[in-house]
């Protein structure tokens, strides 16, 4: 991530050179990868949108047995402010490293066969609420997919469980959010039109 990130503050890192710099790399570590900045707060204004669509794309192609994940040119020069993402990653360095101490392979019954592709469409739902402009529903969704990314990266059923929990969390968080909030319905629709155009698109 230190080297992902690496240069002059003062510029902006696309989303294809984020994706160029993972090349060779497994389809749950670039997910990790494009979702950690959700994780914790950086003021990046529209970044789970910016982040969530390839994530999606990626899921998507891992589901298809695609040999490298790919994104269309109109997604990959997105961009997000470097400086940003620096500061983003000395926050949090302390809350990264705990976490690789505590990844590990276990129960993998959890992270096998069928409970594997459950695990990859689940992690993608997730993604998809990720990337729709819900005010206040990014939390749950993004470690949702953070912890499905590692039960996938590591074989670890702990956290397969934990990605899980917060599935439902994420389940329960939308349905208040789309009761409370009138205008969000209007605002997945429009979301969700514009979408079909980039899925359109692709093919």
């Amino acid at each position: 991530m230190d080297r992902l990130f690496a240069g002059p503050p003062q510029e902006t890192v696309s989303v294809q050179a984020l994706l160029d710099g993972m090349r060779g790399r497994s389809y749950p570590l670039v997910v990790a990868v494009f979702d950690l900045p959700n994780c914790i707060p950086t003021g990046i204004p529209w970044l789970s949108t910016i982040t969530g669509i390839p994530i999606c794309i990626v899921l998507v192609q891992m589901l298809m047995a695609r040999p490298a994940a790919h994104l269309p040119r109109f997604i990959g020069k997105r961009a997000m402010p470097r400086s940003r993402l620096q500061r983003f990653m000395i926050k949090a360095r302390p809350k990264l490293d705990w976490l690789e101490r505590r990844v590990r392979p276990r129960l993998g019954g959890w992270t096998r066969d069928t409970s594997r592709l459950a695990l990859v469409v689940a992690a993608l739902a997730n993604a998809i609420v990720l990337a729709l402009p819900i005010p206040f529903d990014n939390f749950f969704p993004a470690w949702a997919v953070m912890f499905f990314a590692l039960a996938l990266l590591e074989r670890d059923g702990v956290m397969a469980m934990l990605g899980w929990f917060f599935t439902a969390c994420t389940a329960a968080w939308t349905v208040l959010l789309l009761t409370v909030y009138r205008e969000a319905p209007a605002m997945v629709s429009a979301w969700l039109g514009q979408a079909w155009q980039w899925v359109k698109a692709l093919f």
